[in-house]
């Protein structure tokens, strides 16, 4: 693997500690700026907004941008973001600056893919990917601990500081070590929204919103399952939250290699593990040692989709992959959004704090009945994996517009 995928994988440690670290800090970010906890949750609504409209968006006006270059612009905005929500003065500043820090996250997180799968020889693309999602996956299992626990001495205000210069260690990283990668050959806004219409990447993005929103539907309420249910301290949900970290780094680990071999049987195999690990969390949370495994194991299988998924819309929208990948990354995040709201729901019908784990295995269900029917519905579903995502073969350069 080239060093300059370290450069990606310390972007993506920044801006996984700067989305996950606004849950802990909420009572702090509260009683700051004088106002409630439900209130200061919107600051990771407006995270999550900035996310799903900046990737569409900024991917859009970047297409002819070459990557190199374009890849430093979206960390200086998220390092912008940041610095402003750190000198942010009022509570309404505050929500403009961390919808200022989510816009690049799915841009910079879709092209950083494309990015890593052409540093690396044909058949290692995923692994490369998984490389660059692995600073993701740290982050929750030493940058948001850490950083939270700075936010709660030295004030909320010197945890943006700190992932502000993150950003900016991000910035000269990807500047020394990323090479220059021109835009697409065919590149073009147009040519990307075309590209967006292919139905495989379509039914990958649907997947992505159903089958991840399992994952949110649990980790979610994760903190209160842990100390209503399980019988945990609430001093000791940070070591639960960062054995989910673990999980993740795990699956990411794991969904490299898999997916390069066989992207769909990883796919499927996933989210069918995601599905039964839910079902099996709603009897484990109830045992300390059984509900700490099924947290690891739920990290684990639920970062297992991110790959496959990644590199489905990249391989369906071959010759304009950049829209699409990042337009996975807004999934994500609707998945993130929605689980959070179905798992709430259950929990307000009176169904106990369990409730949301099932709730999580049936949108997993239906993530996995969505990813089957793609495959079914794939018209190179025969062809070898492993070619086709090359881009180099007989098959595939016959057949320009379906991409397996």
């Amino acid at each position: 693997m080239p060093l300059a995928l370290l450069a990606l994988a310390i972007s993506a440690f920044g801006i996984g500690t700067t989305e996950f670290v606004m849950m802990g800090l909420l009572p702090n970010v509260a009683d700051d700026l004088g106002t409630s906890v439900p209130t200061a949750g919107h600051l990771v609504s407006a995270y999550a907004l900035g996310v799903v409209i900046g990737a569409p968006l900024l991917t859009a006006l970047g297409s002819r941008v070459p990557r190199k270059r374009m890849l430093l612009l979206l960390m200086a905005v998220f390092t912008a973001g940041n610095l402003a929500s750190a000198l942010a003065p009022t509570f309404d500043l505050l929500v403009a600056g961390r919808l200022l820090a989510g816009l690049p996250h799915g841009a910079f997180f879709g092209l950083g893919a494309v990015v890593a799968a052409k540093l690396v020889k044909e058949g290692r693309q995923a692994r490369a990917v998984a490389t660059m999602f692995l600073g993701l996956t740290v982050a929750n299992i030493v940058g948001v601990p850490a950083a939270t626990l700075l936010g709660q001495h030295l004030g909320w205000r010197a945890t943006f500081m700190v992932v502000a210069a993150i950003g900016l260690l991000a910035m000269v990283a990807l500047a020394r070590l990323i090479p220059y990668v021109p835009p697409e050959r065919h590149g073009g806004l147009a040519h990307e929204i075309r590209a967006m219409g292919n139905r495989q990447v379509v039914l990958g993005l649907v997947t992505a919103v159903f089958g991840f929103a399992g994952v949110f539907a649990v980790y979610s309420y994760l903190a209160s399952m842990m100390t209503e249910v399980t019988g945990f301290s609430e001093t000791s949900v940070t070591v639960v939250l960062s054995l989910f970290g673990i999980g993740m780094t795990l699956g990411a680990l794991a969904a490299g290699p898999l997916t390069d071999r066989a992207l769909r049987p990883t796919l499927y195999g996933a989210l069918a593990a995601l599905a039964v690990t839910l079902v099996v969390f709603t009897f484990a949370a109830h045992v300390k040692w059984a509900a700490l495994v099924c947290v690891v194991v739920l990290g684990a299988v639920g970062f297992m989709t991110t790959t496959p998924l990644q590199m489905l819309v990249m391989n369906k929208a071959r010759h304009a992959p950049t829209l699409a990948s990042a337009s996975n990354h807004s999934a994500f995040n609707l998945a993130n959004a929605g689980g959070a709201w179905a798992g709430g729901l259950a929990i307000a019908a009176g169904w106990g704090w369990t409730s949301p784990a099932l709730v999580g295995a049936v949108l997993a269900v239906v993530g996995l009945a969505t990813a089957v029917t793609a495959g079914l519905l794939d018209p190179d579903r025969r062809t070898p994996s492993r070619l086709v995502a090359r881009g180099a073969s007989r098959t595939a350069a016959e057949q320009p517009d379906h991409i397996a």
